[in-house]
Parts: C-alpha cells; sequence; structure tokens
C-alpha cells in the first residue's frame, strides 16, 4: 500500500475517523467531569547523608548513597510511619472513619492496623535522582486534608528515623549497664587474688626485690670469690710452712717472719743486749749483778722472739683455716640467696599472671565503660540529619480528574484507533478507488479513467482531495521513481 492510496482510504473513511475521535473526545471529556476531583499536596524534606555523626565524628561512605536514600523511601512508606500519622491526627477518633472501617472490614484486625494501610493507598514518595530531596505526596478529596496528611507524615517520618537512632543505642546502654556491672566485680576480683598474693609472698613491688635479691646474690658471688682467693693464698702458705717445718730449718728465715716489722725489732733489741752482755762479761765477768741483768734480758728477748715465731706460723694456719670457714659460709649462703631467687621467681610468675588478668579485666571494664558512655551519648542524641524543605499547602488545583491532560489524550487516542478501525474496515470491505488499486491488484494496464463529469464533489473531494493531491504529488513521484 502506497502513502497516497493510504490517504485515499483515509479521505473514504473519514466518517470511521471523525466518529471515533468523537467518541474517545467524549470519554475524555466524562473522565474529567464524572469523577470526585481529588487534590494532590506535596511536602519536601532532605535527608542530609553527609552530615557527620555528633558522637562518633564519622561521614557516610559514598557507596552506601543509593542504598541509604532507597531505605529512606521504604521507611516513609512503611507501616510503622503510617501508624504514628494515625496516633498524631487521632484519625481513629473519627466517627465516619470507624464506620467505613465496620463496613470495609467487619470489625476483623485492628482499627489503626486498617487505617495505616489505607493511608498507605494515597502516599507516593518520590526520591530526587541527583540531590538528597524526597517528595511526600497525598492525594485526598480534600486539600486541606491533603496538606495536613503530607505534613504529617514528613513529620511522623522524622520522628520514625529519630526512634529507629535513638532505640537501638539506649537497647546497647542497657545492655553494656549489665555488661559493667560483671566487669567490675571481675576486676574486683582480680585486684584481690593480686593483694592476697603480695601479702602471702610478702611481695609489694616485685621488680624491686628481685633486682636488690640479684644485686645481693652478686654481691655474695664477688665475696665468695675473694674468699676462694684467699683459701688458696692461705692454703700456699700453710704448705709452705709445713714443709719448712718438715726440714728442720729455721723458722726466723720464714718469708713472713722476715717481714714482721715487730720480730725485726725484737731482733735487733736482742742483738743490742747481746753486745752489752758481752761487754759486761769482758768488764766484770759473768758473776756480776748486772751481768746477770743483761743475760736475764737476753733471755727473755730471746724468748719473746720464740713466740711471735710461733705466733706467726700459727697465724698462718689460723688464717687459712679461717679462709675455708668463711668460703663454706659464702658458699652456703650463695645456695640459699639462689634458692630464695628461684623461690621468688615462681612468685613473680604467679603474681605476674594475676597481674595479666588484673589488666585484662581492667581494659575490658574500661572499653565497657567506653562503649556505655558513648552508647549513652547517642541514645540522648535527639538531633537526626532529616528537616522539610518546604511544608506542603492546601492545593488550589484538582490532581485528579486533569481535563487539559485528558483532551490530548483522547485526541490522540482517538486518531490512532480511528486510522486503525479504517484500515481494518478497509482490509475487510476492499474497493476500487484509483487506476493504480487495479494495476496493483490484477497487474492489467488500464486503457482510460471515465470522469462524472460532475462540476462539484463535495467540501471534501472536491476542494480537499485536490489541495492533499497538490501537497502530497512529490512524494508519491518519488515514490513512482
Amino acid at each position: 500500500m502506497s502513502f497516497k492510496q493510504f490517504l485515499r482510504i483515509l479521505l473514504a473513511r473519514k466518517r470511521t475517523v471523525l466518529w471515533t475521535v468523537f467518541l474517545f473526545l467524549l470519554v475524555a471529556v466524562a473522565l474529567s467531569v464524572l469523577p470526585p476531583k481529588r487534590y494532590t499536596a506535596s511536602a519536601s524534606v532532605i535527608v542530609d547523608f553527609k552530615a557527620a555523626d555528633p558522637v562518633m565524628g564519622a561521614l557516610m561512605p559514598a557507596q552506601y548513597v543509593p542504598g541509604y536514600m532507597a531505605t529512606q523511601v521504604d521507611i516513609i512508606q512503611s507501616h510503622a510511619v503510617a501508624l504514628k500519622v494515625v496516633k498524631a491526627m487521632r484519625l481513629s477518633e473519627i466517627a465516619a472513619i470507624q464506620r467505613q472501617y465496620q463496613e470495609d472490614s467487619n470489625g476483623r484486625g485492628r482499627f489503626e492496623d486498617w487505617l495505616a494501610d489505607l493511608l498507605l493507598k494515597r502516599l507516593d514518595v518520590k526520591p530526587s535522582r541527583e540531590s538528597s530531596v524526597v517528595e511526600i505526596s497525598y492525594s485526598s478529596p480534600d486539600p486541606k486534608f491533603a496538606a495536613t496528611l503530607a505534613n504529617a507524615f514528613a513529620q511522623a517520618y522524622i520522628d520514625q528515623n529519630l526512634e529507629l537512632k535513638m532505640f537501638p543505642a539506649q537497647k546497647t546502654a542497657v545492655w553494656f549497664d549489665h555488661q559493667i556491672q560483671e566487669l567490675r566485680k571481675n576486676l574486683q576480683e582480680a585486684q584481690a587474688k593480686v593483694l592476697q598474693a603480695q601479702q602471702e609472698k610478702g611481695l609489694v613491688a616485685v621488680d624491686e626485690r628481685y633486682d636488690v635479691e640479684n644485686a645481693r646474690l652478686t654481691e655474695i658471688t664477688n665475696q665468695l670469690v675473694q674468699a676462694q682467693t684467699a683459701v688458696y693464698d692461705n692454703q700456699s702458705r700453710a704448705k709452705q710452712l709445713k714443709e719448712f717445718l718438715a726440714q728442720d730449718k729455721n723458722p726466723e728465715s720464714l718469708p713472713e717472719v722476715l717481714a714482721s716489722p715487730l720480730i725485726t725489732s725484737l731482733k735487733q733489741q736482742l742483738a743490742l743486749s747481746e753486745a752489752k752482755l758481752n761487754q759486761i762479761d769482758a768488764q766484770v765477768g759473768r758473776n756480776h749483778p748486772e751481768y746477770q741483768r743483761v743475760l736475764a734480758e737476753v733471755e727473755g728477748s730471746k724468748a719473746r722472739l720464740k713466740d711471735e715465731i710461733r705466733a706467726v706460723y700459727t697465724g698462718i694456719l689460723n688464717a687459712a683455716r679461717i679462709a675455708e670457714s668463711r668460703e663454706a659460709e659464702l658458699r652456703a649462703a650463695m645456695q640459699r640467696q639462689k634458692a630464695r631467687l628461684l623461690d621468688l621467681n615462681r612468685s613473680r610468675d604467679e603474681i605476674a599472671v594475676l597481674v595479666k588478668e588484673l589488666d585484662n579485666a581492667q581494659r575490658a571494664y574500661e572499653a565497657a565503660g567506653a562503649r556505655h558512655t558513648q552508647s549513652t551519648l547517642e541514645g540522648r542524641n535527639d538531633q537526626v540529619n532529616i528537616s522539610v524543605l518546604s511544608a506542603a499547602s492546601e492545593p488550589l488545583r484538582a490532581s485528579f480528574p486533569r481535563l487539559e491532560i485528558n483532551l490530548p489524550v483522547g485526541l490522540i487516542l482517538g486518531l490512532f484507533f480511528g486510522v486503525t478501525f479504517a484500515v481494518l474496515r478497509e482490509t475487510l470491505d476492499r474497493r476500487v478507488r484509483a487506476q493504480e488499486d487495479i494495476q496493483g491488484a490484477l497487474g492489467l494496464p488500464v486503457l482510460g479513467v471515465l470522469d462524472d463529469g460532475a462540476p462539484n464533489r463535495g467540501w471534501t473531494t472536491g476542494r480537499l482531495w485536490p489541495l492533499a493531491k497538490k501537497l502530497l504529488w512529490p512524494v508519491a513521484k518519488m515514490q513512482a521513481t
């Protein structure tokens, strides 16, 4: 079918097209006049998802923003928000609504739930694609009621969001309160165990006492080394003395004897006394009283010298025995100090375990206290990141029905279905309307066309067709070419 044939069909079936357009326009007018009017009021709220948490100071990650906005839309359309609107507006106290509830549900179910579901049917929530603004719209036959409900839903949404924020924090704070009591009890028990262990072991500052005992062990070790050196020296001297005496040598030639100042002094006195004695012997003889007196001095000096020599090698032997006794005492003292350090190490390890348990209990108590404080602050924080951008006002024009929208829609639908019906009728009742129809249907050449010669064929065929032919002839010519 060519475009020219299509125009001929429309012109031939113009009554069908016009009646179809008229019918659709009539329906559009009826739909714009007969249904009751509904008014839509809209309130806008802004969700500031970039605002920082006043307690934690954290910002929302950018990847969570789309899901966050979708969640906010679901919260606005939730049953809980609708129940808050019912409670805030006291809609359950209206007698007309109660009667409608009885008619619709026969008293089954909760009245508030039924009313909340009824309100949600006329609620429309539209989030902005490029901003954080959410539009809350409500439709009602009463424009004032529509504006009131839109504002009520906006406020109920803010209240619900605040409740969703505060209630978990308050519940967490209560839970942490019980945990803190238990942790405080554990901390007190750990402190009591550490104190009891310190009292039983006699330890207050474990590290300080360990340092003291360790220093004491070091001192005893040094003294033992010195004592061992002294024992070695004294034993060597005693051995040398015994070997000297075993060889029947004169004890006066011992190094210790020769080094003694007292023995040297006694030897000098003895030499002087012997010289004096020899002088007196030469002068007066041995029977002279002076000779006897000096002789007594010489004998006394010799006796004192022998005693001092004996005291020297007796001292050497005694020093060896004393050094050995000192070494044994220091060795025993070192063993006792080592045992004391080992016992102190065991006590320190036991107390260290208790102190570690105390530190763990202290950290757990402090961490729980910090979380409890944080949850308490969050539970008391009545600030939300949602605010009303624009409140709903009473609409002046009805949102439904809209005559200026229904008429163009009816015209477009009427033209579409009118053309469709015209083409359908032409398909069911095919007629020859031009020579192209014969050529296309039979494939035979047309020898001639008979015209009835009527001067006036009506406004449609006499004026509209020549005009359409003049306008569409280039298009038809291009199709033929």
